[in-house]
């Protein structure tokens, strides 16, 4: 996912192959949110925290994304199963008729998944997971949508269209099927930042205590709050917070207390704590600090456990995941080391639902690696040979 100009070559468009901007990372500072922040558990209780779904020996379903106009790439949305215990992934098959499906998410009654359709004409795709029967798409209203994710009630999907700079929301029904768009926002102000031809939306996510979305832009440097109409699914801009000029935001993750968030600079190869106050939307955004990596890289996402204990970051050039810890109740990030990804460019992470494995998807060596967390320690240790899949730009365990 990246920065600069969006011609096409070959099918690939300048967020599905980065480009060579990347800056040199500093040290941490940290901005205070507010209101105090909400208490952090104490480290005896960290394990029953990061282990509240109950793991059992069975095997889970695991969804993938890919790019299916791409040489080489998938036929659809990637069909596996994974052993919870050990990680092990066993493929099942494709699911077809899904064009580009790069980023995928589930409903919170793990009924229905969504997908980007990651092209010029951007759309989203519902699926019913109890049939693998597709719901229907709907336009986005915008170009190359390359993050969704479904608000906690369950009645709105929020999408990102990265080339074109906006984001959408969609209803979902009872069914978990899309209704027509409710709304669509380019960015527009602040105009882009060092090296950008426009806005480039990159994430839409909620914000833990439910008050308000938040946009990651990375060709403005701009994190946009809104507040979504809970009825009709309309977007009023709250507030906005900038980054360094030049630093391209990339993703965003909330401390599970709701105070403090982690953002992912693609662009400046660095990463921020942020300080959030629920009652306006606003962030504040602290010094860039280092990402452990070496080289040409760009910072991927965040992850951070259950318990509010470590933060993990996925860097792409230097194919290696970053382990923090997290410190002051959310508010300090401090880097502990960095493992081999043992796959080439990972583009995204995602926890299992236990948060006992780490998902790790490789997008050029087409592969997804699977790590597990200690918990005490947050060490993470590779499981075993990654599972290859075309192009993976997307694990979603369930």
């Amino acid at each position: 996912m990246g920065s600069g100009t969006e011609g096409t070559r070959g099918g690939w468009n300048r967020r599905r192959f980065v480009g060579a901007l990347a800056g040199a990372a500093a040290v941490a500072a940290v901005p205070a949110p507010a209101a105090p922040p909400a208490r952090r558990p104490d480290r005896a209780a960290r394990p029953a925290a990061r282990t509240r779904a109950r793991t059992s020996s069975a095997p889970r379903p695991l969804y993938l994304g890919t790019y299916t106009s791409v040489d080489g790439g998938g036929a659809g949305i990637g069909l596996a199963e994974y052993d919870p215990v050990t990680g092990r992934i066993t493929g099942t098959g494709t699911l077809t008729g899904v064009a580009d499906p790069s980023y995928l998410a589930v409903h919170p009654n793990g009924r229905t998944l969504y997908a980007v359709n990651e092209r010029a004409e951007g759309s989203v795709t519902a699926v019913r997971l109890a049939d693998r029967k597709i719901l229907g798409s709907r336009s986005t209203g915008g170009a190359g949508p390359c993050h969704l994710s479904v608000h906690p009630t369950g009645r709105w999907l929020l999408s990102a269209d990265y080339t074109s700079g906006s984001v959408a929301v969609h209803p979902i029904d009872a069914t978990g099927a899309l209704g027509e768009r409710t709304d669509l926002v380019t960015h527009s102000s602040p105009a882009p930042g060092p090296g950008q031809q426009g806005p480039h939306a990159h994430q839409f996510i909620t914000s833990p205590d439910g008050g308000h979305v938040l946009a990651v832009d990375l060709g403005t440097d701009t994190v946009y709050s809104y507040r979504l109409d809970p009825v009709r699914g309309t977007l009023t801009e709250a507030a906005q917070a900038h980054t360094k000029p030049g630093a391209g935001p990339r993703h965003l993750t909330f401390h599970p207390g709701g105070r403090y968030a982690y953002l992912a600079d693609e662009v400046g190869n660095t990463v921020a704590v942020c300080g959030y106050e629920p009652a306006g939307g606003r962030l504040t955004i602290g010094e860039p600090q280092a990402t452990g990596a070496s080289g040409t890289n760009y910072p991927a996402q965040f992850l951070v456990t259950a318990d509010g204990a470590f933060a993990y970051l996925a860097n792409r050039g230097d194919n290696t995941l970053a382990r923090y810890a997290i410190e002051a109740d959310g508010a300090r990030l401090r880097l502990l080391d960095t493992v081999p990804v043992h796959g080439d460019f990972p583009r995204q992470i995602a926890f299992s639902p236990d948060g006992r494995l780490l998902f790790a998807a490789n997008q050029r060596s087409g592969t997804v690696s699977v790590f597990t967390v200690d918990p005490p320690s947050g060490e993470l240790r590779l499981t075993g040979e990654p599972f290859a899949s075309p192009v993976a730009v997307c694990a979603l365990p369930l």
